[in-house]
């Protein structure tokens, strides 16, 4: 799908708002699959005995992010923001996880 001509065919604000709400929902979708691959890289790093916050990655993380929306045409400054901050999120999850308090690994 050429996604250009798909938005030069959205005809009012209200067929706008609804392809809004589609995108949003699909991130959402996406952001639910990478939370549990996080839970995942949780207990993989327990069994391997890692820390939740392994700098190097942040850093590559933010870097993929920047370079990705330049690629994209978005604002790199704007992709890594977001992404430190759901880096920052995730590896407070993993914590959670790693410290043995999270609620859904309790018998």
């Amino acid at each position: 799908m050429n996604m250009k001509n798909d938005i030069d065919s959205i005809p009012d604000m209200a067929a706008l708002r609804a392809r809004i709400d589609q995108v949003d929902q699909q991130l959402i979708s996406l952001l639910a699959y990478r939370t549990r691959l996080i839970d995942h890289a949780a207990q993989i790093k327990a069994r391997e005995n890692l820390p939740a916050r392994i700098d190097d990655r942040v850093e590559q993380v933010a870097n993929n992010a920047r370079r990705w929306a330049a690629e994209q045409g978005v604002d790199p400054d704007l992709a890594e923001r977001l992404w430190r901050t759901m880096v920052e999120h995730f590896i407070a999850q993993e914590e959670t996880i790693l410290s043995g308090d999270d609620p859904a690994t309790k018998d």
